[in-house]
């Protein structure tokens, strides 16, 4: 599932693309059609992220909402469409000349008011990205919660756009033990962890990938070779169980924490 700053550049794309101009929208695959032409040759006035929730205006009362779920897929494609996927895939296309934005398989794609919108902003966490987001809201459930902070970061209505790479890397970066319950971490902690985690997940949305290494723990300044994934990006934990730790060199570990991967290096995260 797409972390949270993978959103928000399709919010920008979408904005300085399309804002302000009248679009064409279709839905070849059908299952938008109804709205779809509702919305064909409207203004497209601009579009934002929160969290993982996608919101393009179209004008009072008429916002497309996209969560794109775990396989959901949205293009920007400036010329012809070069994916090979047909049309009875996708879900949402809005066009102007020879620029496109293509949706396919999302978890939700659908017409809403503004009080819908207003309602889905309210029930969610803090988005790090975003300059309305102070932590307070985040810290105010973690210090009460008993749950773990991993668990915590990863739950949408504490942290918003927070996902597996940035929760398994923000609490690396931080020594901060995976499994330490809410209620115990201090607020100084916090303040470090939401700061970062702000500063991570915005240089994520400028650059358009995830590096949360250090500049002493880079290749070139280890002598490593660089870490090959498709998400790209260089970091610590994440997807690197049974390797070394790129800072004491004890073997990455995992486990299945609410159905998600969780990384941690279990010395340098030992404290609880």
């Amino acid at each position: 599932m797409p972390e949270g700053h993978v959103i928000h550049r399709l919010a920008n794309g979408l904005t300085d693309w399309f804002g302000g101009q009248a679009v064409r929208v279709t839905s070849p695959q059908g299952r938008f059609a109804d709205e779809a032409a509702l919305l064909d040759g409207s203004v497209l006035s601009g579009a934002e992220a929160y969290g993982k929730h996608l919101f393009i205006d179209f004008g009072p009362d008429r916002i497309v909402h996209v969560h794109l779920g775990l396989i959901g897929k949205l293009w920007l494609i400036d010329g012809e469409p070069t994916s090979p996927a047909g049309p009875e895939t996708l879900r949402l296309r809005i066009a102007r000349d020879q620029r496109s934005a293509e949706l396919r398989g999302p978890q939700w794609c659908r017409l809403i008011t503004d009080e819908a919108r207003d309602a889905i902003i309210a029930a969610a966490g803090d988005d790090p990205i975003r300059d309305d987001s102070t932590g307070e809201k985040a810290w105010a459930k973690i210090s009460r919660s008993g749950r773990s902070i991993a668990s915590l970061l990863m739950d949408q209505s504490v942290t918003a756009g927070v996902g597996n790479i940035y929760r398994a890397e923000v609490l690396f970066r931080h020594r901060v033990n995976p499994f330490k319950e809410g209620r115990t971490i201090s607020r100084r902690t916090w303040n470090a962890v939401w700061a970062d985690l702000v500063l991570l997940m915005r240089d994520g949305v400028t650059e358009g990938r995830i590096d949360s290494v250090r500049d002493e723990h880079l290749p070139e300044a280890m002598g490593r070779a660089p870490r090959v994934d498709r998400h790209g990006g260089e970091v610590y934990v994440y997807r690197r169980a049974g390797l070394p730790c790129l800072v004491c060199g004890t073997p990455v570990r995992t486990q299945v924490l609410e159905g998600r991967n969780l990384y941690w290096c279990p010395r340098c995260q030992r404290r609880r």
